[in-house]
């Protein structure tokens, strides 16, 4: 069975209702980057912090997956396939796809701020009690804090999706800028000869050029075309 890599960024999402952090009307307009999603922000304000996330996480349980989603997970039926998400959110779980890489974390976790990858501390918050109260504590006694890869932090499933990126036989890329590394660095990874596709509705730079297709539309209207071109 051939072997699909899909990297998948925020403009996957964004028809499920959730927005861009960078775009105009982005989440970080209103929330500057620095408070919320940085590891100095989480060391002078993780009331702050941890109240963002909990905001987040209440948009995120009213989202569904969209077409898009459905549509990468319906691959599965023909191609062994993995996604590489740089998303936080749930929705390609949600929508059945059954091997996906969080390279930035999942916003329904939470964790030690000690030790944020020690197993023993890592809880999954359920859409009942999708909520942490500021200075609730983890296991080892440190704050619980959201189970995302703040910037100025490792991004420590990289390899672990650079491995499964060198096996690629179709690399396909959805809703992504290709600006935000190491993300971007995994096209990289893909074997020469394997078809390159991006679904973005913007202009995205790619050093590829042979075997390269840019299908400039949203995530869903992309993936009916490349689904119809992959599944006979």
């Amino acid at each position: 069975m051939k072997k699909i890599v899909v990297l998948t960024g925020a403009g996957m999402s964004v028809e499920s209702g959730l927005k861009t952090f960078r775009d105009a009307d982005g989440l970080w307009e209103n929330y500057p980057v620095q408070q919320v999603a940085t590891h100095d922000g989480w060391l002078r304000n993780p009331t702050l912090v941890t109240e963002f996330y909990n905001m987040l996480r209440r948009k995120c349980l009213d989202t569904q997956p969209n077409e898009g989603h459905r549509l990468v997970a319906a691959l599965e039926k023909y191609y062994d396939v993995t996604v590489v998400t740089q998303n936080v959110d749930n929705l390609h779980e949600a929508a059945g796809s059954t091997h996906v890489i969080h390279l930035h974390g999942e916003l329904m976790k939470v964790c030690s701020s000690i030790d944020p990858y020690d197993p023993r501390y890592i809880q999954e918050l359920t859409p009942e009690n999708p909520e942490v109260t500021p200075g609730t504590k983890a296991g080892d006694g440190s704050l619980l804090r959201p189970h995302i890869v703040f910037f100025q932090e490792a991004v420590p499933m990289i390899e672990v999706a650079a491995d499964a990126c060198t096996k690629a036989d179709i690399f396909i890329i959805i809703g992504t800028s290709l600006v935000v590394y190491p993300a971007a660095g995994l096209l990289h990874y893909v074997p020469r000869k394997a078809p390159i596709y991006l679904i973005d509705p913007g202009d995205v730079r790619v050093g590829a050029t042979e075997g390269f297709e840019h299908l400039k539309m949203g995530a869903s209207e992309g993936m009916r075309k490349l689904f119809a071109k992959l599944v006979p």
